[in-house]
C-alpha cells in the first residue's frame, strides 16, 4: 500500500471523528477497518446517542467490517483509528484477530481532555484485590461442568 493511501485510511477516521463530535454523538473519535486496500467498516464514537459506553468508534467499525466480509474474523485486516484504542477496543481488536492497528493521537492525549483510557488501562493491571471495582467469585462449580461441555461439543466452532 502506497503512502498516499495510508494516509487516506487515517484521514477518513479523523473526519468520522469529527462527524461524529460535531453532531454530538460523542467524543473526537473515529475508525475504519481496511481490507485488500478497501474500507470495509467504519464508526464513530456514539456512546451519547446510543446511551451505549461500548459504541466506541472501533467496535462500530468492526462490527460493520464483520457484517461486510460476513465473518467474526478479521484476519489481514488494519484497523486506523484516530486515537489509540482503550482497553475495551484493543480487547475487540484481538478478538476479531485484526493484523494491525494504526492509531493518530494516544491515550496520554485522551487523558487531557478527560477520557479515562490511561487510568483504565492501569486498572486493568492491577490485581482484582486492589481494583476500584470489587469482583467476587460465585458458584464457579455449577458454571465449570459448561466448560467441560464446550471443550468436549464436536460441533464447536473455535474463535
Amino acid at each position: 500500500m502506497d503512502n498516499k493511501q495510508h494516509n487516506s485510511f487515517m484521514q477518513r477516521a479523523i473526519e468520522l471523528a469529527e462527524k461524529g463530535m460535531n453532531n454530538g454523538f460523542g467524543g473526537p473519535f473515529g475508525a475504519v477497518v481496511v481490507k485488500d486496500g478497501k474500507i470495509v467498516g467504519e464508526g464513530y464514537n456514539s456512546v451519547i446517542h446510543n446511551n451505549d459506553p461500548t459504541a466506541h468508534a472501533e467496535v462500530l467499525a468492526i462490527r460493520e467490517a464483520c457484517k461486510n466480509l460476513t465473518s467474526f474474523e478479521l484476519n489481514d485486516c488494519t484497523i486506523y483509528t484516530s486515537c489509540e484504542p482503550c482497553p475495551m477496543c484493543l480487547g475487540a481488536i484481538y478478538w476479531a484477530r485484526i493484523s494491525k492497528v494504526v492509531y493518530a493521537c494516544t491515550k496520554e492525549d485522551a487523558a487531557q481532555i478527560s477520557f479515562d483510557d490511561d487510568d483504565f488501562y492501569g486498572e486493568i493491571a492491577k490485581d482484582m484485590k486492589h481494583r476500584k471495582i470489587d469482583f467476587e467469585e460465585l458458584m464457579r462449580d455449577k458454571a465449570l461442568p459448561l466448560f467441560s461441555k464446550w471443550k468436549m461439543k464436536p460441533d464447536k466452532k473455535n474463535y
